[in-house]
């Protein structure tokens, strides 16, 4: 089927009280672990490829977006395709051209003020482009994310929405990107008080770090798109280095890439089928 604009994967999710999954893709196995995934689990999917990855593919956005819109096609299930994390504005406008319908512009970095007036800029060029956006309050990686005032505040988000016109913001409630550790612990009364203040979807980054019980609850208090990336380089990882030393003659990668592109595509389904029923 055609690609699916993640903004109609969002609103079905937050009609139904539940949440759409979002995957972070790398390569052409971590795209089709997400899909197989996805189908195996009869749900919707979003497929993100962030501005550090596109870097990584020296800084061709084509090749994987392209191969993404191929894999929608084929695809049993809705699958739709988010630029993640972008903070360059040459890339947010080659992301619809390339097939993306959603972008996430960070420049959670920078002061509330300068935050404001740099994403209200992004926000006027992605929906000249018929984008849906994503923007970002608070502190969510790093060293700081548990720091005072590092976590987003209701009223700062209020003003923050109504003024740069995002449709949806990224809240900092305790989750911190690239855990390898399921061991954060969720401001589920702060994400409460996020929910009633803000008007637009609340997305969940640093999910792989979070408990099942942790993720649940927040999809429960408000979160409708939840992002995942650690968690399947870790299942990528570990299956690879896993079966390399059980075999460490082989040389033909597709026979351990087979491996891991599978393993992820266990994590996907289990995210899925988590989340997507919370």
């Amino acid at each position: 089927m055609p690609l699916t604009p993640t903004g109609e994967l969002v609103v079905r999710a937050r009609a139904a009280r539940t949440a759409v999954v979002a995957f972070n893709v790398i390569t052409l196995e971590h795209l089709e672990a997400v899909v197989a995934g996805a189908e195996s689990a009869g749900s919707p999917v979003v497929v993100q490829v962030s501005e550090n990855a596109v870097r990584f593919r020296q800084d061709r956005l084509l090749p994987l977006a392209r191969a993404a819109v191929a894999a929608a096609e084929q695809a049993a299930v809705p699958v739709a395709l988010h630029l993640d994390h972008v903070r360059s504005d040459p890339l947010l406008d080659r992301a619809a051209d390339a097939g993306f319908s959603s972008v996430m512009y960070d420049a959670s970095r920078l002061p509330y003020a300068a935050n404001l007036a740099a994403t209200r800029a992004a926000v006027d060029r992605a929906h000249s482009q018929g984008l849906w956006i994503e923007g970002e309050l608070g502190e969510i990686g790093g060293k700081g994310a548990h720091a005072p005032g590092a976590r987003t505040d209701p009223g700062e988000a209020c003003a923050f929405v109504d003024a740069s016109g995002v449709d949806a913001l990224a809240v900092a409630v305790g989750s911190v990107h690239a855990m390898t550790t399921r061991t954060a612990t969720l401001d589920h009364a702060l994400l409460a008080r996020l929910a009633a203040a803000v008007d637009v979807p609340l997305v969940l980054h640093g999910s792989s770090g979070v408990p099942d019980d942790q993720l649940t609850a927040a999809v429960a208090g408000g979160i409708v798109k939840v992002n995942i990336g650690t968690a399947l380089n870790q299942a990528l990882t570990e299956a690879v280095r896993e079966f390399l030393e059980a075999e460490p003659t082989v040389v033909d990668p597709r026979r351990y890439l087979s491996v891991g592109r599978a393993a992820m595509a266990r994590t996907v389904e289990r995210s899925i089928r988590l989340l997507s029923r919370a």
